[in-house]
């Protein structure tokens, strides 16, 4: 007996009911009964208790632990169909309830509303075939009508608005705008189940959006369906982009997602300004400083969203050196890095004072840090008769101090997130790379000096030798840039890396959710500007940052 069979026939009861529910909602439209109406609404229960037999046959399969991931992964996925099937369901029944309690002689009827419903028990036909037996192409044409309804709804919306807005049939038109926007919702419970079919039955979450994305590069590249490829999931972004790692050889096992060597390619998808911006700074980093950034194999625009396939770089990134890998490897990667980095300073040098502009920086996120940490929100205060200004307060000071007296004295192109999670080292090449290149630009080289070194400080690593590694390695990037700014007598940089620090401390927070941390980052921030503000202005050359001070405990 199938491992799915108890699940089977709740299923398919369930897709009965609710297709014969969409099938009333087609008559109930076409000419609003009351005994309709009461079928309808009288079908609640029945179908609640199908959605939790299959629910708690699912999760009693799963919590035996006996049956293979795939099996798992798809008793899962039939969990969450009965969900949104059922919800499909509920609509059918709001819609009712809303027109039944309105009055039945301005409903408007409209021959849209019997061409969705029809399309809505066409797709829920076929959800059960394309489950069971793995069926990507029908899952993505379930997902299609989300789509369709959208565009149908906005037109119909223009359509009628534009005639009965000359008749002031305000309440008219509120019944019909109900109607659409309920049917336009069954289509996103349909795209619902199609990602969760095909989430299944590629063992990781994916949208239809990124389906199609992934599916047309890989043909385009490779000449191969995506069934004939691995496909990792590396990472989701903090602005939504997804990451994959896509190699060609089948047999390699997705547990071994963190060796380096099994990628022929990196695919990332997301919002279509931030690709194609991170796209256009690679090509910069091409024409300034060959040879860093890695190649782009192809570029797609889908909608809203656009895709980049990029070269698949070989070696570790910095923090996995610095966490995992031998004393030796990490001073090698670390004077390839300071001796890289040198070199772009040099040979993109230009003249120009900038101000990088830190504290304005901060105050662009410091809501968002707000929110995630209210404790910060500090007002005007006095202990033990010492007056301490609210942090807000403290920033206003901070952020005209530096526009007056913390210009950089030239700028340099850099990296711009210079992150230890966006640094490539290979060790046999000698060579490092760059990653994450969307916010490039010219710029105070502090920006990049003072993130890297905040990076190194909030890994949430609490084994001691390892945290002295890490301050260790944030102390020796400090005193080698300071050597460089000697040399390009650049007498406020450490006025301007307290600020950047202090940027970096307090924007790191919204992304940490251990208080202890938070707090001691939090602590430093505002350490370091109350120490640039008690400088005195003619002595700003002489401002020596606390650097062991935030660096050490």
């Amino acid at each position: 007996m199938s491992i799915y069979s108890e699940v089977n026939e709740n299923l398919q009861f369930l897709v009965s009911e609710v297709s014969l529910q969409v099938t009333n909602l087609q008559l109930y439209l076409k000419n609003p009964s009351n005994d309709i109406a009461k079928h309808i609404l009288d079908r609640s229960g029945y179908l609640d208790n199908l959605k939790v037999r299959i629910q708690n046959t699912c999760n009693r399969i799963i919590a035996t632990n006996k049956e293979p991931e795939y099996v798992n992964r798809k008793l899962k996925a039939l969990d969450s169909i009965a969900s949104s099937l059922t919800e499909i369901a509920e609509l059918c029944g709001s819609c009712v309830s809303n027109i039944e309690s309105s009055n039945k002689n301005i409903y408007i009827y409209s021959k849209k509303y019997d061409d969705m419903l029809s399309d809505v028990k066409s797709q829920i036909s076929i959800i059960e075939p394309s489950i069971y037996e793995d069926n990507t192409q029908l899952a993505l044409k379930i997902g299609q009508i989300n789509n369709k309804f959208k565009k149908i709804n906005q037109r119909q919306q223009r359509k009628y608005i534009s005639q009965l807005s000359r008749k002031k049939s305000l309440k008219k038109l509120m019944t019909f705008v109900n109607v659409m926007n309920t049917l336009t919702q069954m289509g996103k419970l349909l795209l619902n189940i199609s990602e969760t079919i095909i989430s299944s039955n590629l063992g990781k979450p994916v949208s239809t959006q990124r389906y199609n994305s992934l599916n047309n590069t890989i043909k385009k590249r490779w000449g191969l369906p995506m069934d004939q490829v691995n496909i990792v999931t590396i990472a989701e972004t903090r602005s939504g982009s997804g990451i994959s790692g896509i190699s060609t050889d089948k047999k390699t096992s997705r547990k071994e997602k963190n060796n380096p060597e099994i990628y022929d390619a990196i695919f990332k998808e997301g919002e279509k300004k931030k690709v194609k911006e991170e796209k256009d700074k690679v090509e910069n980093w091409h024409e300034i400083y060959p040879g860093l950034a890695p190649q782009i194999i192809d570029y797609q625009k889908l909608g809203s969203s656009a895709s980049i396939l990029i070269e698949h770089l070989s070696g570790y990134t910095y923090e996995k050196i610095l966490l995992t890998k031998s004393r030796d490897l990490l001073n090698e990667s670390r004077h390839q890095l300071f001796k890289i980095l040198k070199k772009i300073w040099k040979e993109t040098y230009t003249p120009d004072k900038i101000s990088a502009g830190y504290i304005t920086q901060l105050n662009k996120r410091i809501d968002a840090v707000y929110s995630i940490h209210p404790e910060f929100i500090q007002l005007e205060s006095t202990i033990c008769g010492y007056s301490v200004v609210s942090f807000n307060t403290l920033l206003k000071q901070a952020a005209a101090f530096e526009k007056k007296y913390a210009p950089a004295p030239f700028s340099v192109y850099i990296h711009g997130d210079l992150n230890v999670d966006n640094i490539i080292y290979d060790s046999e090449e000698k060579k490092i790379n760059f990653i994450d290149l969307h916010r490039s630009q010219y710029m105070d080289y502090i920006q990049d000096i003072s993130v890297f070194m905040v990076s190194n400080y909030r890994l949430q690593v609490l084994d001691q030798p390892l945290r002295r590694r890490i301050l260790e390695t944030a102390l020796i990037f400090y005193h080698l840039t300071k050597k460089y700014a000697k040399k390009m007598n650049d007498d406020t940089f450490d006025i301007r890396l307290a600020l950047g620090l202090a940027r970096s401390f307090i924007t790191s927070t919204r992304f940490i959710l251990d208080k202890t941390l938070a707090q001691a980052m939090f602590i430093r921030s505002r350490y370091l500007i109350e120490s640039v503000l008690k400088t005195p202005r003619n002595k700003l050359s002489t401002y020596k940052l606390p650097i062991k001070d935030i660096f050490t405990g």
